[in-house]
């Protein structure tokens, strides 16, 4: 079926009490070991491609692949871009046929980062693009036990109703405990964080980091109000181990090693949406 925007499916995600994943991607195999796992989990899903890979030159090549493949599922499917770091970068995937993107403002100061998000809103909403904003920081996890056990760069829930209320963001990256990559350190969930910023406002809310939590995490996240999820590392790890078990095979070739990353990409994919609740409810 054609690419859909997020907005509709994670309005359905709410009122169902599950999440839909995002799943990073950047090459072939990766792409068709996702869809893969989302045709045979008949199941909603996002495929996003990094900021910095939407200004490589098969860019454009990328997105109509996607598209593509998304046309023969029988699922809906968004494009996204993820960790969009400017409002040009967001337009640019704009004329790619992106149907979402998330613009990362995260890192500027509170004023900065909600004129611009405003400013992406407002040009993507005119040409049905949903946009997802992040307030608060979500860290790095090599640097988790600096600022997990303290709080540093979470959301504070005060700021939550101006922010979503001037910019009219479809969906709201928070930071509660999780971390980009790999964590040094144990995560632990600021749930009630979670709560207070769900009971404030309406907006569906996302978990960026998912690498690396428990079930019982991510079960209390959906729980608590989570309806979209990303999940990139977790991915890359498994397909990295499944390409060099192929490569040291005797047999060993390079359709066998690339079949190796499309399967582990299917596996965990399928994993996740099982997981998220979401598996069947295409």
């Amino acid at each position: 079926m054609p690419l859909v925007s997020i907005r509709e499916e994670l309005q359905k995600a709410q009122a169902g009490s599950y999440a839909v994943p995002l799943f990073d991607v950047f090459e072939m195999q990766a792409i068709e070991g996702v869809f893969a796992a989302i045709q045979e989990k008949h199941a909603p899903a996002i495929v996003a491609i990094y900021a910095q890979f939407v200004e490589a030159p098969n860019a454009r090549a990328l997105a109509a692949y996607i598209r593509c493949l998304a046309e023969q599922v029988a699922a809906p499917v968004s494009l996204m871009l993820d960790h969009g770091a400017s409002f040009e970068q967001c337009i640019r995937a704009l004329r790619y046929g992106f149907t979402d993107v998330m613009y990362d403002g995260s890192s500027l100061p509170l004023d900065q980062n909600l004129t611009t998000t405003r400013l992406v809103v407002q040009a993507a909403h005119a040409v049905g693009v949903g946009v997802e904003a992040e307030l608060g920081h979500v860290g790095r996890g090599d640097e988790y036990k600096e600022f997990g056990s303290q709080g540093k760069g979470f959301t504070d829930p005060d700021t939550v109703e101006r922010f979503v209320g001037e910019t009219e963001v479809d969906c709201l990256a928070v930071a509660i405990g999780t971390a980009h990559g790999l964590y040094d350190g144990v995560p632990r969930l600021d749930l009630e964080r979670l709560c207070e910023i769900r009971r404030r406002v309406d907006t569906p809310l996302v978990l960026h980091g998912g690498t690396g939590l428990s079930e019982e995490q991510f079960r209390a996240a959906i729980a608590a109000g989570v309806v979209k999820i990303n999940i990139a590392t977790d991915l890359g790890v498994a397909a990295s181990k499944a390409m060099i078990e192929a490569a040291r095979a005797t047999s060993a070739s390079y359709l066998s090693v690339m079949g190796a990353v499309r399967e582990a990409y299917r596996q965990r994919a399928g994993y996740y949406l099982d997981l998220f609740g979401v598996t069947g409810r295409a």
